[in-house]
């Protein structure tokens, strides 16, 4: 049990990886994974906090990695763009088994499938307890879902960003490589500029330093973790200006 019980964020936007749903499985969408993300929503939902999530398509297309491979970029990009759709369209539907209301946003219209974003409805929706999932990236080729993170996390006014990642924060050095990395449990802006650590992507870090907004970023793997931070737990890493 929680010895607090009221939340420290109102609205915060969650960024997840399109190989965070893979589980186990080295590409595609395990359901199993989705049901855990549901069950952790839920339960920051139930304490009033509005949640909203950017979704990234990894775990079935990677612009540069199929770049690398011979196709244009502009192409690779805009084939991870669409499976970010594939992801969000998943979520939704296990979301809605869970009885979590949730509708998905996308930054490039696809009629009769999913909403095309609207800054305006988000944030309604968002304030009547329903989940948001921001789907298509920011609808641009050559940048990463990192900053569709920090774009929507500035225009729905977000009390909070977090990145969940497959380690509980940042880190001195990679610790699957070096045992003696240690972890930074706050980090500005401007030291991890200054350390060349690599937290999100640099456009993205940089809008977040210059609006101002908290970036935490967390292993969602652990149970529980999401929920903590919501009440104010100093988990993984806090980097703010």
């Amino acid at each position: 049990m929680q010895e607090n019980t009221q939340p420290k964020y109102k609205r915060v936007l969650l960024k997840l990886s399109g190989e965070a749903l893979m589980g186990d499985s080295k590409f595609g969408i395990d359901p199993k994974v989705i049901e855990y993300i549901a069950n952790e929503i839920q339960d920051v939902l139930e304490l009033g906090v509005e949640v909203a999530i950017v979704i990234g398509g990894g775990n079935f297309f990677r612009g540069k990695a199929l770049f690398d491979a011979g196709l244009g970029r502009v192409s690779g990009d805009n084939m991870g763009t669409v499976a970010t759709i594939l992801n969000a369209l998943a979520m939704r539907d296990i979301f809605e088994r869970h009885d979590i209301s949730t509708r998905i946003m996308s930054a490039i219209p696809m009629s009769g499938i999913v909403d095309y974003y609207d800054r305006h409805k988000a944030i309604r929706k968002l304030s009547r307890g329903q989940v948001i999932i921001f789907a298509a990236g920011t609808g641009n080729p050559l940048v990463t879902t990192d900053s569709a993170l920090s774009l929507r996390g500035i225009e729905i006014s977000a009390d909070l960003l977090l990145k969940a990642t497959n380690v509980d924060g940042v880190y001195t050095a990679d610790p699957s490589v070096d045992k003696n990395a240690t972890r930074y449990q706050h980090l500005t802006y401007k030291e991890a500029l200054d350390k060349e650590l690599a937290v999100m992507d640099l456009a993205a870090f940089c809008q977040c330093r210059d609006y101002g907004k908290a970036l935490r970023i967390f292993n969602l793997r652990n149970k529980g973790a999401l929920l903590k931070i919501v009440l104010g737990a100093d988990i993984g890493t806090l980097v703010t200006n």
